[in-house]
Formats: structure tokens, sequence, C-alpha cells
């Protein structure tokens, strides 16, 4: 069992950066593939980007290629997020998730989110 909780999130001017946290408990992270997706108001949830368990294998969904880094710390437990160049359609709340594997339709664990608003 994995337990995440979020922080970062806010309101932020179009153009400007954020960074996520994602901070996990237990003691086997690095055996998790973490991920990051968003759930736009009326909108289905959708994949934004994941990372191995070790760190090296990223992955990105096409609208936040570019303008988006995920990264983790074994050592802290915690995963994070990096949002440069945001767009009010970035406007959402961001859940992180652990799972065994990576899974851009969605993974085993997840946290309560955060929520990102980006004004134009």
């Amino acid at each position: 069992q994995v337990q995440l909780v979020e922080s970062g999130g806010g309101l932020v001017q179009a153009g400007g950066s954020l960074r996520l946290s994602c901070a996990a408990s237990g003691r086997t992270f690095g055996s998790y593939a973490m991920g990051w997706f968003r759930q736009a108001p009326g909108k289905e949830r959708e994949f934004v980007a994941a990372i191995g368990g070790d760190g090296y294998s990223t992955y990105y969904a096409d609208s936040v290629k570019g303008r988006g880094t995920i990264s983790r710390d074994n050592g802290k437990n915690t995963a994070y997020l990096q949002m440069k160049s945001l767009k009010p359609e970035d406007t959402a709340v961001y859940y992180c998730a652990a799972g065994r594997l990576v899974n851009t339709n969605g993974m085993d664990y997840w946290g309560k989110g955060t929520l990102v608003t980006v004004s134009s």
C-alpha cells in the first residue's frame, strides 16, 4: 500500500511555472513507477507524465512535452512535476499516482490531487 500526498498547486499566470511534489509513504518507493495525471473541469482525467522506478525512463503526454519535467528523489520518497510556459488549458486538478508499472491509462495508487489554476 502506498499513500500519496500532492502539494505545490495554486494560482499562476500564463507563461509562468510551478513545481508539484508528491510525497509517498512506505519503504519501497523506488520499486514503484510514478505518474502525474490531471482532470480539467468537465473533462476526463488524462495522463501527463510518468517515470520509472529507477528514474531513467520518462514518458510525457504530447500536450506537455517540452514544458514538463518529471523527476523523483528516491531518498526522499518524493516525485516532482516541473511545469513551465503554463497555459490556461493546463488548469486542472493534478493527481499523483504510483504503480508497479508505468500505465498511461491509470495506475494503482492515487493521491487526492492538487489544484493548478492558470490565469490568462
